[in-house]
């Protein structure tokens, strides 16, 4: 599809945790249509984001935010009351995309296989472990691995679980607790109608953290991964239902967990990111150069595909 030149407003920054990465994603994307010739107004989303979204009045919206209210249903409702056309999931897919239960609620009846567990009040961890260790704490609609915690026999966060212990029960009042799974990490990017491969994350210490994701150096990507074919497979159809099941849009990225000891069986989806990152070191736009697809190409795929949606809504060819 050929979306000629437009006036795109990139929405990035915001109040969230995630608020650095969402910068950047931003920036990465206004650089990019502006090499291909659009005209870009950059917004710092703020409380006034509707007056300056009103006043910029562009042909479509980039979202580029990440985590709450950018990712959670939040501003697109406030964009579909405004009429505008934007890029990514909508309410109901973000509502439920960015909480992992209602995730699982919304995936497992269809044979999507995600870890089981439960949510747990805080004041219940300090008392005694939800789970058989090692188990996994993290909240319930956060990304970016944010306020993840891994409990394990050896580890300093007392047993129970101490309320001085640095960790995402001093800043939640309810966690969501799963089984640790352990073995390898791996993720896959959806662009429309297609899932793209499989790329393995191998952090140089600790996990798959908030600082192993975004500093460059502290992680390895193989991209494609080096699994067994059946793996690979699984890994993009899982991703590719997933995508459809929750009625996403533009683009996605499933991230999984892989016991290597267990085959098929031990290929477990984690989440569903609905607005995965667009940094220099992001996933989705790694896996769209691996297949041909370059950045500022990538870029447009995404909006093409709501300027598309927004013509068969409105009836138009």
């Amino acid at each position: 599809m050929t979306i000629g030149k437009l006036h795109v407003a990139v929405l990035m920054g915001g109040w969230s945790s995630e608020r650095p990465v969402s910068l950047m994603s931003g920036e990465g994307v206004a650089k990019a249509l502006e090499s291909k010739g659009h005209r870009v107004t950059r917004i710092d989303m703020g409380r006034d984001v509707a007056l300056k979204l009103a006043e910029a009045k562009p042909d479509v919206v980039f979202n580029a935010l990440h985590g709450s209210p950018g990712e959670d249903g939040t501003v697109q409702g406030m964009m579909d009351l405004m009429g505008l056309t934007y890029t990514h999931s909508g309410l109901s897919t973000s509502v439920i995309a960015i909480d992992k239960e209602l995730t699982k609620q919304a995936l497992v009846p269809h044979g999507i296989p995600m870890p089981g567990g439960r949510i747990v009040p805080c004041e219940e961890i300090f008392e005694r472990d939800p789970l058989p260790r090692p188990y996994v704490l993290k909240p319930v609609n956060e990304g970016s691995s944010v306020g993840v915690a891994i409990v394990t026999d050896q580890g300093n966060y007392g047993n129970p679980v101490s309320r001085d212990a640095k960790g995402p029960w001093q800043d939640f009042d309810c966690l969501l607790a799963e089984p640790f799974i352990r073995g390898r990490e791996l993720t896959t990017a959806v662009i429309g109608d297609r899932a793209l491969l499989v790329t393995e994350l191998r952090p140089k210490s600790g996990f798959y953290d908030f600082d192993a994701k975004y500093t460059d150096g502290m992680t390895e990507h193989i991209c494609p991964a080096d699994i067994p074919d059946d793996i690979t497979a699984a890994c993009k159809d899982i991703a590719l239902r997933a995508h459809k099941l929750l009625g996403c849009k533009g683009t996605s990225r499933s991230d999984f967990r892989w016991d290597d000891e267990q085959g098929v069986e031990g290929l477990f989806l984690l989440e569903v990111n609905t607005q995965p990152g667009m940094t220099p070191l992001s996933l989705v736009p790694e896996q769209a150069k691996a297949c041909g697809m370059e950045y500022p190409d990538l870029v447009e795929a995404i909006i093409a595909e709501a300027l598309a949606e927004a013509r068969e809504r409105a009836g138009t060819p």
